[in-house]
């Protein structure tokens, strides 16, 4: 029996245990969402209970189970994933499509008068609640979010993360928690509130200046953050905190809580509060210990945009990152430049390399996110990652996509370039020019301040649509400074909600990274990160511009150079000149020989 049997066959065992349970219950229908008590993109293992009911190991999912049905919805970054690592579950991949019934909306259509639907609310954002628990009542069936059977299920479930935290320091701290505070309270007095709650992980880091290891790839750690008109109670584990740290916390008015004591504190909120919560962004179990009385001030989380917002400290350490990241990243291609051909070259070596190229530089902390390094048809799955039991090597003719990043005490990096293996084809060739074209359409605009950032999607696939093509994912997310690579509230993708807090403002950092996916054969993405940074006012208002930070060639290669027009390849050579001017004082040798290289005009 191969892996991929032995793996569907351990889900069948789990789907039936959970449909006796459900039965014995009297649960209908049991949505299991990707998804922790902070709504984050990456789960602790505690959490990760859709993966191991499934077996599909994809970051984000949504399982439904019924008496005769169970589906894991997935959107076309994991369709390949997803349809090996479900086969012999029983479980059915559902593909995510516009215009197609979401998990929320097929479980209204499928509900039945007096039919029950269950979730665990500790996990589902409020606003998702209200939506799924408004469409049920319409048929007659109910919203249950008081059912966890994994307590029950899940006998080896693991422990919550118990990593130690850490102050993130001046220089690299450049505002003072008290500041973020004062801030923070401002905000809270205009929108007419007294209270504030914060259970998202990335503001609370932020906010109080700290940093963990209990999630992967992002530095951040359990706790929740609960602001009164005169207190501030950090809820986090407290063998977590060393005593210096408690100390120093204290000191400035921080009260530390157990992690586990939230909702006794919840409960003990004022009944004539005015609290401000993010519907988007909280659950529902958690808001369920409030006092019915409690008013509820619903908005953005004040610290979400102040965070997005990088100021021009935050952004100069960013550039210093982003040259110690570029140059490790010559230093990985050049040594790549020389393996190819001369010893056996496998996607995980890129993963082994690339990682140890990065950890040599100054105040590197940890990859940001795991490295995809696609090969060929691998590269045709936008969030592929090899394994020991599964992956490609290096060799023959084709294309190699690297998407990588680091964590630094002064930024967070993500970065993706295409690599010629042997002779791409022609075909190959135009698709990496045609994102290319993308990549400098967007780079290259100028826009009024405050857009809804999902508005800017369509300059960067024009140039890909004009041919007929498409890709299934967003062109930009946001990125944090030494916190969540993907981060909000910005997104650039045409398939995302047009919404206030959306709006392009100065400071931002966005990814800029088209692509186009040929299933089986390969894929091409190309990605910088930018900056929002101001571009004058004129009679029409205020626009922005974006400052291209990421610096590392973009491998020419790739490319069939005739299809540039003038104005593209002079932003391809702009932007090569001043990749070498910037990093050739960080290199010397076989890397400082491969940038002269793969900079040079064309």
């Amino acid at each position: 029996m191969n892996t991929q049997s032995k793996t569907g066959g351990v889900a069948a065992q789990r789907l039936a245990q959970a449909r006796a349970l459900m039965s014995r219950e009297g649960i209908d229908a049991w949505l299991v969402p990707s998804a922790d008590p902070h709504l984050s993109e990456y789960l602790p293992g505690y959490w990760q209970g859709r993966q191991w009911l499934s077996g599909f190991h994809g970051s984000v999912g949504t399982l439904i189970i019924t008496a005769d049905f169970a589906g894991v919805w997935a959107d076309s970054r994991y369709w390949e994933q997803a349809s090996k690592e479900l086969a012999g579950s029983g479980i059915e991949l559902v593909k995510l499509l516009s215009g197609q019934p979401g998990p929320l909306e097929w479980l209204a259509e499928q509900a039945r008068a007096d039919s029950v639907v269950a979730v665990d609310g500790a996990v589902l954002a409020v606003a998702s609640s209200r939506t799924l628990a408004g469409k049920l009542y319409e048929r007659g069936a109910r919203l249950r979010t008081d059912f966890d059977p994994l307590t029950e299920l899940w006998g080896d479930r693991p422990a919550l993360p118990a990593q130690a935290i850490y102050e993130h320091l001046a220089p690299h701290a450049t505002q003072s928690r008290a500041e973020k505070l004062a801030r923070l309270r401002g905000v809270l007095a205009e929108r007419g509130a007294d209270w504030h709650f914060i259970a998202t992980l990335d503001d609370i880091a932020w906010l109080f200046n700290l940093r963990g290891e209990d999630v992967s790839y992002n530095p951040v750690f359990i706790s929740f953050a609960l602001i009164g008109p005169d207190t501030v109670s950090l809820f986090v584990a407290s063998e977590k905190v060393n005593p210096a740290l408690r100390k120093a916390l204290q000191s400035q008015g921080i009260t530390l809580r157990e992690y586990t004591s939230i909702g006794a504190a919840l409960r003990d909120v004022p009944r004539d509060a005015r609290l401000l919560v993010d519907p988007a962004r909280v659950t529902c179990g958690l808001l369920d210990y409030l006092d019915s009385e409690v008013t509820l001030v619903e908005g953005l989380n004040p610290t979400t945009l102040f965070k997005a917002q990088k100021s021009a400290a935050d952004a100069q350490h960013i550039r210093q990152v982003m040259e110690q990241d570029g140059a490790a990243l010559c230093e990985f291609f050049a040594w790549l430049d020389t393996a190819l051909g001369t010893e056996i070259v496998s996607e995980l070596t890129i993963d082994e390399k690339l990682s140890a190229a990065r950890a040599r530089r100054p105040g590197y902390i940890s990859q940001s996110f795991a490295t995809i390094a696609g090969f060929n048809g691998n590269g045709a799955m936008p969030h592929y990652r090899a394994t020991e039991t599964e992956h490609a090597q290096i060799e023959g003719d084709g294309l190699l996509l690297i998407d990588s990043g680091g964590q630094y005490l002064g930024g967070t990096t993500d970065i993706t370039r295409m690599v010629p293996i042997g002779s791409p084809t022609a075909e190959q060739k135009r698709d990496c020019t045609r994102v290319l074209k993308g990549v400098i359409a967007l780079s290259r605009a100028s826009f009024p301040r405050g857009i809804p950032s999902p508005l800017l999607d369509g300059i960067a696939r024009a140039p890909i649509w004009a041919e007929g093509v498409n890709y299934g994912h967003g062109t930009g997310h946001g990125v944090g400074y030494f916190l969540n690579v993907h981060e909000g509230p910005q997104v650039i993708a045409y398939q995302a909600p047009v919404t206030p807090q959306t709006a392009m403002q100065a400071g931002m950092i966005t990814s800029i990274e088209p692509g186009t996916y040929r299933p089986g054969k390969w894929g091409v993405r190309i990605e910088n990160l930018v900056l929002n940074q101001e571009a004058g006012k004129t009679e029409f208002g205020e626009f922005l511009k974006f400052e291209t930070l990421t610096l590392c060639p973009i491998d020419t290669g790739c490319l069939e150079v005739s299809l540039l027009t003038k104005e593209e390849r002079k932003w391809l050579n702009d932007y090569h000149a001043h990749v070498k001017q910037r990093l050739s004082p960080l290199l010397e040798g076989a890397a400082l020989a491969w940038l002269e290289t793969q900079t040079a005009a064309v």
